[in-house]
């Protein structure tokens, strides 16, 4: 049966993708569509490809019209305010050959053959509903800019380069700025042999983090124009330099500073006790206005923190990861948990020191967690899943006061888990009720960096 488009002629194919804008696949009026027979994650795309594309789905190395160099990529969407859309996952490619990238080079490398031009296919997710009735709502090729290709070449670098370490098991997407190695496979991982060592490695795929995502639907849909400033003004300033050394070097220059000198020196008056302001002064430090977010950052999910120091480089206070729903956490596996997905981010600490009254500009520095580091926090996660699970977080009451059987910081040299709430009444559910108290709702907590690994392991190091 001869097909309803071109698939050796570009401007055929776009156009028939875009005829499902605001359309669903059962709206598409396909025949037996309804009995496609494909299943869990991913059987969107499948059914997309074999029934409206009219191809079998594949694992081939070429992209899927290979005539004019178009990979097709479906991605789920969520609502966020007003009619905004943001990704709901990051975008997997192609899964990463482990005996095969150590002889490749970026420009032929299987990855850039198969991923250059991308036809982009958004639907919009909706929790218990049939793959048949997703909304498809954006619809676009994507083809990357001079700026970020450099990064995106410096990424599949980086990753290369762990594989030819006899690192590959020690993969994380925190490695990585706006192409990441994410696992795929089921819940073992699908062990590989790497070439480089003996330790199998999880299999992994290439993907486009979610930050890059959003960057890409915002693109598309012409959405939050004006939102974003831009670090990287052309793409020869990374011709030499990676985006972390670019922003690095843009904070030396002012090391040994107070933050009112600093101030004064970029000519910028803050509130210093308002929520923004380190923030704000990250953005003007970098040369990005205050009113707009650093588009760089915001495509590599990059997290900001800043941390005050004091004299013996103690920081002042632990650092606090987001508050966990009980009843969330009991459901989470630690391969998909929000708090490894959390950890495998890029994080930019930057350091002040209390010297006397003021606060000095020491350090600012990319860090994302090693992997046995990740593997430690693990522990400290099931710990902390075990005895939601099973009611027992109140050990003891005295004088009123509560002690939990949550991992302390004797528990774990990096992570530990305490309250992380405006005060007790400020609570989540439970799965279950505490044994030793009998509630049904529990004060919000949350896991924290030790202050002793933070000096230790991240500014001195």
């Amino acid at each position: 049966m001869e097909r309803k488009y071109d698939p050796e002629n570009k401007v055929s194919v776009i156009a028939h993708a875009r005829k499902l804008i605001n359309r669903t696949l059962r709206e598409s009026g396909l025949d037996n569509i309804h009995m496609h027979g494909h299943k869990g994650k991913g059987s969107f795309g499948q059914v997309l490809e074999e029934f409206y594309f009219e191809y079998k789905p594949n694992s081939n190395s070429e992209p899927d019209f290979k005539e004019i160099g178009l990979e097709l990529k479906a991605s789920p969407l969520k609502k966020v305010k007003g009619r905004h859309y943001n990704s709901k996952e990051r975008l997997v490619l192609n899964i990463i050959n482990y005996s095969d990238i150590p002889n490749e080079k970026f420009e032929t490398s299987s990855f850039w053959k198969k991923n250059a031009n991308l036809l982009l296919v958004f639907y919009l997710y909706e929790l218990d509903q049939d793959i048949l009735d997703y909304k498809i709502r954006l619809v676009s090729e994507w083809e990357f800019t001079n700026e970020d290709l450099k990064i995106i070449r410096q990424d599949w670098e980086k990753i290369k380069e762990k594989i030819l370490s006899g690192k590959a098991h020690e993969l994380s997407e925190g490695d990585t700025l706006y192409l990441g190695a994410c696992t795929k496979g089921g819940k073992g991982g699908n062990p590989r042999p790497q070439p480089f060592s003996q330790i199998h490695a999880k299999q992994r795929a290439f993907s486009l983090k979610q930050g890059y995502v959003n960057h890409i639907i915002a693109s598309i849909s012409r959405e939050q124009k004006g939102v974003y400033g831009k670090l990287i003004k052309s793409s020869s300033e990374l011709t030499k330099k990676t985006l972390e050394e670019i922003v690095v070097g843009k904070f030396e220059s002012y090391y040994g500073f107070s933050i009112p000198k600093i101030s004064e020196m970029l000519g910028i008056n803050l509130n210093p006790k308002a929520k923004s302001f380190y923030s704000s002064l990250t953005k003007a430090i970098l040369g990005v206005s205050l009113d707009k977010e650093i588009e760089e950052f915001k495509k590599a999910d990059i997290k900001i923190r800043a941390v005050r120091l004091q004299k013996n480089n103690l920081p002042k206070e632990d650092i606090s990861f987001p508050a966990f729903e009980y009843v969330k956490l009991v459901r989470e596996e630690w391969e998909t948990s929000e708090l490894k997905d959390f950890l495998e981010h890029k994080f930019l600490f930057v350091f002040f020191q209390f010297v006397e009254n003021d606060l000095i500009l020491k350090k600012a520095k990319f860090w994302n967690m090693p992997h046995q580091d990740i593997l430690d926090v693990e522990k400290v996660w099931k710990k902390t899943k075990d005895i939601v699970s099973k009611g027992e977080i109140v050990r003891d009451i005295k004088k009123g006061r509560r002690s939990t059987n949550f991992p302390d910081k004797s528990y774990s040299k990096i992570s530990h888990v305490r309250p992380h709430a405006s005060n007790a009444a400020d609570t989540y559910p439970l799965p279950v009720k505490d044994n030793f108290t009998g509630v049904l709702s529990y004060t919000k907590h949350a896991f924290w960096f030790n202050s002793s690994y933070v000096r230790d392991e991240i500014y001195l190091k």
